[in-house]
């Protein structure tokens, strides 16, 4: 079963006919969006990224039998060649932040969570998408300062506050993942634009018909 999960880039799509299911897991309760696949947008509303229940919501999908994960979420470009309104599949992904886990009671290692053949099935559905390039996670909810890109351009080609906790319990829970991101803006000091999340959210309306078809071409693919 294919498993969504989706956040600001998705604010303005037409979300497929889906029943709005509470679903109780040991780490609290998550509202997903169910049927042919297993939506889940990970805000919930309005919860801010380092306020997100990931083990929540990753632990939902496997209890409907997801076995399958496709992210789909906003970042912001560490490269200049990078250009926002780009679309990109990471390959690998760095973390600044804690990533939450599901193995808390014992000694317990686990590979990192992108699959690179998963990867590039999504990239045959997503032609205009580039494959390749590192994901970094920071905390959030602030957006990262001049000299923290700086740095983080030289280990990583984008920056997000959330794919690398969703991709490391979906391979604690045996499920694929792969990860679409859209890239929104160019990081902190990267242009003159002054980032706010005001300006993420307009980006994201301004390709929502391509967001749409990315949608619906993903649900037709993967759900079979």
């Amino acid at each position: 079963m294919l498993g969504i999960i989706g956040g600001t880039s998705l604010l303005f799509s037409d979300l497929p006919p889906l029943e709005k299911k509470t679903i109780h897991t040991p780490y609290g309760n998550s509202e997903v969006l169910c049927g042919e696949i297993a939506l889940v947008l990970r805000h919930q509303g309005v919860t801010p990224p380092h306020r997100i229940n990931f083990r929540s919501h990753l632990s939902a999908l496997a209890i409907l039998g997801v076995d399958h994960v496709i992210a789909i979420g906003s970042a912001g470009s560490l490269k200049h060649d990078i250009v926002p309104g780009s679309l990109v599949i990471p390959t690998d992904y760095y973390t600044m932040a804690p990533i939450p886990s599901i193995h808390e009671h014992s000694i317990t290692h686990v590979q990192p969570g992108l699959s690179a053949s998963f990867a590039r099935r999504l990239k045959s559905v997503i032609p205009a998408a580039r494959l390749g390039g590192i994901y970094v996670q920071t905390r959030g909810p602030r957006i990262e300062t001049v000299a923290e890109v700086r740095d983080l351009s030289r280990i990583a080609d984008i920056v997000g506050m959330t794919l690398a906790s969703e991709a490391t319990l979906a391979i604690e829970l045996g499920m694929e993942f792969a990860a679409l991101c859209t890239i929104d803006n160019y990081a902190n000091g990267l242009s003159d634009e002054t980032l706010t999340y005001e300006h993420i959210v307009e980006v994201a309306g301004q390709y929502r018909e391509r967001t749409d078809k990315i949608l619906q071409d993903i649900i037709s693919r993967f759900s079979r």
